[in-house]
């Protein structure tokens, strides 16, 4: 008997959901090697520099796990214009030299897919 798999409808997550979720912690980091940012300015650039197509409408638990592992750490608050604090995170020596370890492992990914798909005639579908 052929085991089935589950839908999204099952499981409550789609591809993109899980792609994300790998995703999310290279682009925060990503970004904080440019310059110290707080989370909603992070939320914005990435669907700015995206043109819209990539969104992180729950970044809290990236940037809590960022924190937790020593990859980021909470650098100063300002006070915006409407009276709202904003905490600013930077990226750590830790966090860069993991940044650096996901771009190699996130590049040789990508490569490896991208020479399934050529060598299964994945460009016909």
């Amino acid at each position: 008997m052929k085991k089935e798999s589950k839908s999204t409808k099952d499981t409550g997550h789609s591809f993109a959901d899980y792609f994300k979720r790998a995703l999310n912690p290279l682009l925060v980091l990503l970004l904080l090697s440019e310059q110290p940012m707080y989370v909603y300015e992070m939320m914005r650039e990435i669907s700015k520099r995206s043109d819209g197509r990539y969104t992180i409408p729950l970044l809290y638990p990236v940037i809590q796990r960022l924190l937790s592992q020593g990859y980021v750490c909470e650098g100063q608050k300002a006070i915006s214009d409407d009276n709202r604090v904003r905490q600013y995170y930077e990226i750590t020596s830790d966090g860069i030299s993991y940044l650096r370890q996901i771009e190699a492992v996130y590049a040789e990914m990508s490569k490896a897919i991208q020479q399934i798909h050529q060598n299964t005639g994945g460009g016909n579908a």
